[in-house]
């Protein structure tokens, strides 16, 4: 069974693209950084249980209140 380095770099690098637009979506409701949030999302990609568990802890945080001045 041969594995193919490079479909496997490819799956990575859509898995990043992918975690972070959710990371940008989820950071803009739940953070007052989504820019960061979405860079740690990308990075966090590289070792997928851990993009998971950063998903996931997203998921369980509270809602920023808006403040309308």
């Amino acid at each position: 069974m041969n594995i193919n380095a490079t479909l496997i770099g490819q799956v990575i690098i859509v898995f990043a693209v992918l975690m972070a637009a959710v990371g940008y979506y989820l950071g803009k409701r739940k953070t007052q950084s989504p820019i960061i949030t979405s860079v740690l999302a990308f990075f966090s990609a590289l070792v997928p249980p851990v993009a998971i568990i950063f998903l996931f802890v997203l998921v369980l945080k509270n809602d920023v209140k808006i403040s309308e001045n």
